[in-house]
C-alpha cells in the first residue's frame, strides 16, 4: 500500500513539476511551483526527513510563493497603469 502512494507521489511531483516549466500563464505557473513545493515537503517526509520537509514547505513553498505571488500581483499593477497611460510608481 506505502509502495502505491510513494509510485503515486513520484509521479505527481514530475507531472507538477514539468506542467510548471511548460504553463503558458505565469499566475498558473507560480501556483504549480507551490504545489511542487507541497509535494515536495511530503516526499521529503515520506524519505525520513521531515526537518529537510518542514524547511522545504516553510521557505520552498510558502515564503518564495507567496514572494513570487506578490511580484506577480506588482507586474500586473504596473501593466494596468501603464495601459492607462498613468506613470507607475516604483
Amino acid at each position: 500500500m506505502m509502495f502505491a502512494f510513494d509510485l503515486l507521489l513520484a509521479l505527481a511531483l514530475l507531472l507538477s513539476g514539468l506542467r510548471t516549466l511548460t504553463t503558458p500563464r505565469l499566475d498558473r505557473g507560480i501556483v504549480l511551483f507551490i504545489a511542487f513545493g507541497l509535494l515536495l515537503a511530503l516526499a521529503w517526509a515520506r524519505l525520513s526527513g521531515p526537518d529537510i520537509g518542514l524547511a522545504e514547505a516553510a521557505i520552498g513553498a510558502g515564503l518564495a510563493g507567496a514572494l513570487l505571488l506578490d511580484a506577480y500581483g506588482v507586474l500586473q499593477r504596473s501593466k494596468d497603469l501603464h495601459s492607462k497611460g498613468l506613470p507607475s510608481s516604483a
